[in-house]
């Protein structure tokens, strides 16, 4: 039987699909005398407007579809919110124009349709115009008297939206209500936006430390308790909003079928930090709240991670999807650190003249990719877009360098703090970029501190501005599928009990216990075994030709196995800090290298991948990379090496490194004994490999790391087992790196 609550539920799910599929949008925009209420003509992007000719002037939207409001912004910012036809930008009474007031320069103006009054419901598709101002109008500009229009309130900072009707900003959830949004799918992002009590990211109490809600989602033996946040008006991506009534959980069920929930929601002095279940009073209306969700299965295939599940660390060398069952070796970009200094993110700053434009990858942004504010972020998104087609599947970044080397990355409403107020529109519009790379099957590394905040909160205690920050991440993005916790950059001046604080808050407070890292300043083998909440290392190498990654993956791997927990060892700053990874035009010798020592030393070794550093000394650096394309030769080999092991069904997972099996001293050996091997010979020629031990068959094929492609036969076919064995030579480029894969006859393949 269908619980009547899942019916409602479903009905109000589809009441709101069909809302937004009805979804209008602003067809043009119309230049209007203000002084005879007549049309002009268009105007167009890229017009100039004469104001001496045309005297004082408005703009009409026109649209079409079901619009009910449109939202005007000028050069990035709300100035009117119109609820009647004709929608014009300053107003009017009956259709008597007031005139807008606008100066010479160059200006943009974007309009914004939505179905209900009030900019309520989902946007339309809006229409933005650049647009030059000169001259001035003779006449002073008229107002509209009385009528619909409304109220100017001040200019709002930069990035923040002025309300400019006293109406419920965008998104405005009734008080005690819940609006449930998503795809009601498996592993999909399932958000209950929920009419709490009125605030804003200054207002005392403060709505990031004194109120806690928390949603326990349970379907089965499942059960998740996930931490909810404030969001302003709920739509503070596109609206700029610091004020509203909005709290949000965002879900990621793991299963098809009935789930229900049951909302938790506190207030009182620094209640969200507090892990006593009755801190505080709980908040009328929402506290106690409960529904049910229908959960159908992901219809999600390829790259995104929906199709795949949760990325989840399982007691081994590498983590496994949870939908698929599929095992994950990474390669990617560790830099630039400061990815999220971005012109289009609000509230960033530029010191240094290190904030990015991303200007080269708008070229990679396709239609049908996110943006926001009328077209913000195409940069940043196009970039995720040519890290996927280049094969690649994690990226990097810092949420906090304020106190570091490039100082314009932050969650909070000011740089210096206080740290705990939360700016909601920047880390919506964060949101909307790790959305797309869950789509893009791109694994997000959270380096939540660089090395120069480490002591920054709390002086490095697990006090209530660090938790805070761990609560805020968590609940924002906790969701996304294919992430970890990297506990900060060259961590080094911490102690053993506050590195271990830091790790267990996270892991106890995550409710999907995403992998933790941390990544060594120190070697933090203090860290090793169940005693610590760490699932991994995050390895930095310091020698410019990246010869010390094998032997110290394979140290790190040997260590956390001894002491009774096996990490996930992956290299993310191969090389040293000047050089590393240089870019295609200046490589030197930093890609032969860089592929022989780094790439193949990595995962020869049994580690789980890498992500490549940009040294400071060369162009598109650590902090001044603005395009990936800067190593677009590079790309290649990494994306050869992931398809080397995926395209050959090489069982990773169940393979260890065993240097000693090959007569080669320039080489590694990868293996699971009696069934497949992997040779790597940096500097080519041949070896023998140790077969002692087993038995039958061994066909031997040969892989181009510098070309990718297809296996390839070499001087020798086959092998038997029971000694050491001549592999033979390749059949051309005798001298160059090349890989062999040694696999027992009748073996599954691809």
């Amino acid at each position: 039987m269908v619980h009547r609550k899942t019916l409602a539920l479903a009905a109000a799910w589809c009441a709101l699909a069909a809302t937004a599929a009805m979804a209008g949008e602003v067809t043009g925009l119309t230049l209007v005398s203000a002084d005879a209420d007549r049309d002009i003509g268009a105007l167009a992007d890229g017009a100039t407007l004469d104001l001496a000719a045309t005297g004082a002037v408005s703009v009409r939207a026109d649209v079409a579809g079901d619009v009910r409001s449109v939202r005007f912004a000028v050069d990035g910012e709300t100035v009117r919110t119109e609820s009647t036809a004709p929608y014009a930008l300053a107003g009017d009474r009956e259709g008597d124009y007031a005139a807008w007031a606008i100066g010479p320069g160059r200006h943009t103006l974007e309009a914004t349709p939505y179905p209900q009054p009030g900019a309520k419901g989902p946007a339309g598709k809006a229409l933005r115009v650049a647009f030059t101002v000169v001259g001035e109008a003779s006449a002073a500009a008229k107002p509209a008297s009385g009528g619909k229009a409304g109220p100017r309130d001040k200019p709002a900072p930069r990035g923040k939206a002025a309300a400019l009707e006293p109406v419920a900003p965008a998104g405005t959830v009734e008080p005690g209500s819940v609006r449930v949004a998503g795809e009601m799918k498996a592993w999909h992002k399932v958000t209950l936006a929920f009419g709490g009590p009125a605030s804003s990211e200054t207002a005392d109490p403060n709505p990031f430390t004194d109120y806690r809600l928390t949603v326990t989602f349970r379907s089965g033996d499942a059960a998740y308790a996930v931490p909810g946040y404030y969001a302003a008006d709920g739509n503070a991506a596109e609206t700029g909003a610091a004020a509203g009534n909005v709290w949000l959980v965002h879900f990621a069920p793991d299963r098809a079928g009935a789930w229900t929930w049951s909302a938790s929601f506190r207030t009182g002095p620094g209640v969200a930090v507090s892990d006593d279940p009755r801190a505080g009073a709980p908040v009328a209306g929402v506290d106690g709240k409960e529904g049910t969700l229908a959960v159908g299965p992901t219809d999600k295939t390829g790259r995104d991670f929906r199709g795949k599940g949760m990325l989840r660390y399982v007691g081994h060398r590498y983590l496994r999807f949870a939908g698929t069952g599929e095992w994950f070796l990474k390669c990617g970009a560790d830099a630039p650190e400061n990815f999220l200094a971005y012109d289009d993110f609000d509230n960033t700053t530029n010191v240094g003249n290190r904030r990015k434009s991303w200007v080269p990858h708008v070229r990679d942004w396709r239609p049908g990719d996110p943006t926001w504010r009328g077209g913000k972020g195409k940069g940043i998104i196009g970039a995720l877009n040519y890290l996927a087609s280049e094969g690649l599947n994690v990226f990097s970044f810092i949420p906090l360098t304020v106190a570091g080397d490039d100082e314009n990355v932050f969650p909070y409403v000011a740089p210096g703090g206080p740290f705990t107020r939360l700016d909601c529109s920047k880390l919506a519009q964060w949101e909307i970029v790790f959305e797309h790379a869950d789509r893009l099957g791109l694994y997000l590394h959270f380096k939540t501190l660089e090395t120069e905040n480490e002591m920054l909160l709390d002086d490095g205690d697990a006090g209530p501005e660090r938790r805070l920050y761990y609560r805020e991440l968590i609940a924002r993005f906790g969701h996304h599928l294919a992430l970890n916790w990297n506990l900060g950059e060259e961590i080094n001046n911490a102690s053993t009990a506050q590195k271990k604080a830091w790790a267990q808050y996270l892991w106890d407070h995550d409710p999907y216990h995403h992998p933790v890292v941390i990544h060594n300043g120190a070697n933090h083998y203090d860290l090793l075994g169940p005693g610590s909440a760490l699932t991994g290392f995050s390895l930095q190498t310091n020698r410019p030709d990246f010869s010390s990654v094998h032997t110290q993956t394979r140290n790190y791997i040997d260590r956390s196995q001894a002491a009774g927990k096996p990490w996930v060892v992956a290299c993310d700053e191969p090389g040293d800090a000047q050089h590393a990874l240089r870019p295609d035009d200046d490589a030197g010798a930093s890609h032969e290298d860089g592929r022989r020592n780094g790439l193949w030393g990595n995962v020869m070794a049994g580690g789980a991948g890498l992500e490549w550093y940009f040294g400071y000394k060369h162009a598109h650096s650590d902090l001044t990379c603005q395009d990936f394309r800067s190593r677009d030769k590079w790309w290649d080999y990494c994306r050869y090496m992931l398809e080397f092991f995926r395209d050959n069904a090489v069982p990773f997972h169940e393979m260890a490194g065993d240097d000693g099996r090959i007569a080669a001293k320039d080489g590694y050996c990868f293996a699971k004994p009696g069934e497949v091997y992997v040779v790597y010979l940096k500097n080519g020629g041949s070896t023998t490999l140790d077969l002692g031990g087993a038995a039958g068959t061994f066909e031997v094929r040969w892989y181009d790391p510098r070309h990718g492609g297809a296996l390839q036969a070499g001087s020798v076919r086959s092998v038997t087992g029971g000694g050491s064995r001549d592999l033979g030579r390749p059949l051309d480029a005798p001298g160059e790196d090349w890989v062999i894969l040694v696999r027992k006859a009748g073996a599954a393949s691809p």
